[in-house]
């Protein structure tokens, strides 16, 4: 229980570290190839089929053992799986490799290690050109060859000098350096940070929902170009469990199946168990790993299931917010959720924490979509995000000369049929951090 619990709750990445370590410690454990994919009704009748008694594990075996070759191949299999350890490429060795491949030129090669060599870990390079000619001696016209060579290496938007240059590097790569979404990162990622679609809509002279579209697009980049490399322990990118996707009648859940390794039981570990059936401790023992692999795979699968049912009913009562935005999120509670959905509230709770879903407005926590809301005058329910994305835009609207008071957006909103005391208001503003009106006065 414990166990399930654990995978329940844990974010993808630190799904895959869970998975590796138990792979680590139960030897009987491998993922499964592309051509290894059975359906689960195969896996399960495979497990049925080694936990069968002495004799029937005896005719297995044998079987299997005269259709794998001679036992001292199957004995080097065995030991090179024992003796075998793989470790991660780091994102410096990467680049190496392919920067040899690159170029013959031993100044490119000179000035390509140094760049390579200055780089953090989320792959942005963190000295001046100047700077790498200095430590060089290369001129700087080939340092510059060699940022450019750099940057055209995987992973896409390796090597540049903050984020608005990774981005770019993407799109160009993706063929779209003259696209919407190039302008606005090159001329206005501090208005698409701060989502003023409007104003980036008048300024490109194109529909909002263009502006939307294309950061949606953007947001689909990877910031942190070098963080796949990074150890696991320090890694701190967000990767969404799923994706809210339209189809042509309704809004479906796409589960991030990609990070996590498909398992099953090892062929190895059955041959070797066929071959040892006279050591009933080791007999016992793979058993047992069999048992435990059996019943973490299933912990797995259910945790998928259950996040895909919880996003499930999640995209069926927020309609609203994917068709239309943050104004539009509707209240829900996690019990509401719960009781559509056949599970205890608190595992709602584990399922939901620190887990991410891909949404038309960018990536959201799932914990997003709960929030409590108020009635409006026409009888209407809003969600307090809703109208925290209010006053927000209230504000960002504002004369900057006469910034609004709390009780004149009390005022506002009242006439927009949201009644809200002016502590709530104050409360919200805080939260948002928004400074208070005084504050918020330009001279």
């Amino acid at each position: 229980m414990q166990q399930s619990l654990h995978f329940l709750q844990a974010p993808l990445q630190e799904l895959q570290a869970l998975l590796q370590q138990e792979m680590q410690t139960n030897p009987v454990l491998e993922e499964k190839t592309q051509e290894q994919e059975t359906d689960d009704d195969e896996w399960e009748s495979e497990v049925e089929e080694l936990r069968q008694q002495d004799e029937d594990w005896k005719e297995y075996f044998s079987q299997s053992n005269r259709s794998h070759g001679s036992s001292e191949e199957a004995q080097k299999k065995r030991d090179f799986l024992f003796e075998s350890q793989i470790e991660q490429e780091s994102l410096t060795d990467h680049l190496i490799g392919q920067l040899l491949l690159a170029t013959s030129s031993e100044e490119l090669a000179k000035a390509g290690e140094e760049i390579i060599g200055n780089l953090d870990e989320d792959g942005f390079l963190k000295a001046s050109l100047e700077e790498i000619h200095i430590a060089t001696g290369v001129p700087a016209e080939q340092i510059a060859a060699a940022l450019q060579l750099v940057q055209s290496f995987h992973p896409p938007g390796i090597a540049a000098r903050d984020l608005g240059e990774t981005l770019l590097i993407q799109l160009q790569q993706r063929g779209r350096g003259d696209s919407l979404e190039a302008q606005i990162v090159s001329q206005d990622l501090d208005l698409l940070g701060r989502k003023r679609y409007a104003e980036l809509a008048r300024k490109y002279r194109v529909p909002p929902d263009r502006v939307m579209e294309a950061a949606a697009a953007i947001g689909q980049l990877q910031p942190r170009p070098g963080s796949a490399f990074a150890p696991q322990q320090n890694q701190n990118v967000v990767q969404a469990e799923a994706s809210f996707i339209k189809s042509e009648t309704e809004w479906q859940v796409l589960l991030n199946e990609e990070p996590v390794p498909r398992l099953k039981i090892s062929d190895t570990y059955k041959d070797l168990l066929g071959q040892s059936l006279s050591d009933k401790n080791l007999k016992e023992y793979l058993r047992e790993r069999i048992r435990a692999g059996k019943f973490m795979i299933k912990c797995l699968h259910q945790r998928q299931q259950t996040i895909e049912n919880i996003l499930k009913e999640i995209a069926k009562r927020q309609v609203d917010f994917l068709e239309n935005g943050i104004g539009s999120l509707k209240p829900l509670t996690m019990s509401q959720v719960a009781d559509a959905v056949g599970v205890h509230e608190t595992t709602v709770s584990r399922a939901v924490a620190n887990k991410y879903v891909h949404t038309p407005w960018g990536v959201l926590p799932m914990k997003f979509f709960f929030t409590s809301g108020y009635k409006t005058s026409e009888g209407e329910t809003m969600s307090n995000t809703s109208i925290k994305d209010s006053i927000n835009d209230l504000v960002s609207r504002e004369d900057s000369s006469k910034p609004l008071s709390d009780s004149e957006i009390v005022d506002i909103l009242e006439e927009r049929g949201i009644k809200l005391a002016r502590r709530t208001v104050a409360k919200y503003r805080a939260e948002l951090n928004i400074l208070p009106s005084n504050l918020r006065r330009s001279r």
